[in-house]
C-alpha cells in the first residue's frame, strides 16, 4: 500500500479512471472527468435557480457539493482505479463507497445531483467485477428514478421511468461487454509473448545445434584428417629413423607442414571463416594445390579441370564444401585404400557443378546409394542437407 502511495501521489486528473499508458485510456478518462464536473456544475446551478429553499438546508447542500467535488478529484488523484482485468485496490474501494454515500445523501437534499450518477455508474462498472456492478448500476438506477419523479411537475412522463433504465441498461451491458473483451484480449496477447519467447528459444537452441553441426563437420574434415595423416608419418618416420634418416626427417617436415595447415584451418573454422585455401584464390586452384600436397611417395594425385569456371557463380559455402570433400576423399585414398594414382576432376556443366574423386586403389565395400560428405560417410538423415554425394562402385563421385 505504501509502494502504491508514492506511486500515486503528484498525479494530474488524467491518470484517475484512465491511468493507463493507453492513449485511448486517457482519453476515456479525461472524457468522464469532463461530464463529471459538467453534469456537476449544470446541477449546481439548477439547485441554486430552482431548489433552493433558504436556510439551513441550502448551507447543507452547499457544503455536500464541495465534498462531492473534493471527494472525487482526490479519489482521482489518490485511489486511481485499477488497470484492466487487475482488482481494485482497498483504498479505491472506500472511496467508491464514500463518494457514493455523500451523493446519495446529496440527492436526498437536492434531486438536482441526479445524473451526478453517470461518473459513478461508470466508475463502478470499470472497477468492479459484473457480479458486483450490475447489482450496484441497478441500485443507481432506482435512486435516480425516485429522484425524477420526486422533481416531476404534473402528471408523471412515463420517460422518467424509462429511460434512466434503459441508459443504465445500455451503459452496463457495453462496459461489461468491453471488460470481458479486454480480459480475452490480454489472454491471446499474453499466449503470444509465451510463444515468441518460445520461438526464441527454440530458435536459440536450433543456433547452438547448428553450430555444433559446423564445428563437427569442420573438425572431422580438417583437424581429424591432418592428424590422421600426421599419425601416419609420424609411423613412417620412426620406421625408417635408423634405417634413412633423411627420409624420417622428410616425414617429420610433412608432419609438421600439416600441423600449421591444421592451426590455420582451426581459427578459421572457429570464426566460420572459409577454408584458408579459398581465401585468395578460386576453388580451382584450390583443388590444384591440394592435389600437389597430397602428392607423394606412393600416390599420385592429378587435377583435372573440365569446363569454363565462372567467378562468383559459386556461393562460398559450396566451394567450401567442395574443397571438404576432395579433401576427405584424398585422406581416405590415402589412409584406407593402398592406391598409387587418384584423379580430382571439377566439372563445371550448364546448371551444375560436378565434382569426382577416383583411384585405384582396392575401391569401398560401402552399398549403393550411400552418401558421403563433409560430415563423413553414412545414409541420408531428414533435415541434414548434401550437395548429392554419391558412393559408386568403383570410384567416389561428388555431385
Amino acid at each position: 500500500m505504501e509502494r502504491g502511495t508514492e506511486r500515486e501521489t503528484g498525479q494530474g486528473l488524467e491518470h484517475g479512471l484512465g491511468r493507463h499508458a493507453d492513449p485511448d485510456e486517457r482519453w476515456l478518462a479525461v472524457t468522464v472527468h469532463g461530464a463529471f464536473f459538467l453534469l456537476l456544475g449544470s446541477s449546481f446551478a439548477r439547485f441554486l435557480t430552482r431548489d433552493q429553499g433558504g436556510g439551513a438546508r441550502t448551507e447543507w447542500v452547499v457544503a455536500l457539493f464541495a465534498v462531492f467535488c473534493l471527494l472525487y478529484v482526490l479519489g482521482s488523484l489518490l485511489a486511481p482505479a485499477p488497470r484492466p482485468g487487475a482488482a481494485p485496490t482497498a483504498r479505491h474501494l472506500v472511496w467508491l463507497g464514500s463518494v457514493t454515500a455523500v451523493w446519495v445523501a446529496l440527492l436526498v437534499l437536492a434531486p438536482s445531483a441526479t445524473w451526478c450518477a453517470m461518473p459513478l455508474l461508470f466508475a463502478g462498472l470499470h472497477a468492479l467485477p459484473p457480479r458486483i456492478a450490475v447489482p450496484v448500476a441497478a441500485v443507481l438506477t432506482v435512486l435516480v428514478v425516485v429522484s425524477e419523479i420526486r422533481v416531476a411537475d404534473g402528471a408523471l412522463n412515463p420517460n422518467m421511468v424509462v429511460a434512466p433504465p434503459a441508459v443504465a441498461a445500455v451503459a452496463t451491458a457495453v462496459l461489461v461487454h468491453l471488460q470481458r473483451q479486454g480480459v480475452r484480449q490480454r489472454v491471446l496477447i499474453e499466449d503470444l509473448v509465451r510463444t515468441r519467447h518460445e520461438l526464441a528459444a527454440t530458435g536459440r537452441r536450433a543456433g547452438v545445434l547448428a553450430e555444433r553441426q559446423r564445428l563437427a563437420t569442420e573438425i572431422h574434415d580438417t583437424l581429424a584428417q591432418g592428424l590422421s595423416s600426421q599419425r601416419m608419418l609420424l609411423q613412417a618416420a620412426e620406421r625408417v629413423w635408423d634405417a634413412d634418416p633423411d627420409a624420417a626427417r622428410e616425414h617429420l617436415g610433412k608432419a609438421a607442414e600439416i600441423t600449421s595447415r591444421n592451426l590455420v584451418e582451426a581459427r578459421r573454422f572457429v570464426h566460420d571463416l572459409a577454408p584458408a585455401d579459398l581465401s585468395d584464390q578460386s576453388l580451382p586452384d584450390a583443388l590444384t594445390v591440394l592435389a600437389q600436397r597430397e602428392s607423394g611417395p606412393g600416390l599420385t594425385v592429378e587435377f583435372r579441370l573440365d569446363g569454363e569456371p565462372d567467378p562468383g557463380r559459386l556461393p562460398e559455402r559450396v566451394e567450401a564444401a567442395l574443397l571438404r570433400i576432395a579433401q576427405g576423399a584424398l585422406a581416405n585414398i590415402r589412409e584406407h585404400a593402398a592406391a598409387t594414382r587418384a584423379a580430382v576432376t571439377l566439372t563445371f556443366l550448364d546448371d551444375q557443378v560436378s565434382l569426382d574423386v577416383a583411384d585405384n586403389g582396392r575401391g569401398s565395400t560401402c552399398a549403393e546409394g550411400w552418401v558421403t560428405g563433409v560430415a563423413g560417410v553414412g545414409r541420408p538423415r531428414p533435415g541434414r542437407p548434401s550437395l548429392g554425394n554419391r558412393w559408386t562402385p568403383g570410384r567416389l563421385r561428388n555431385r
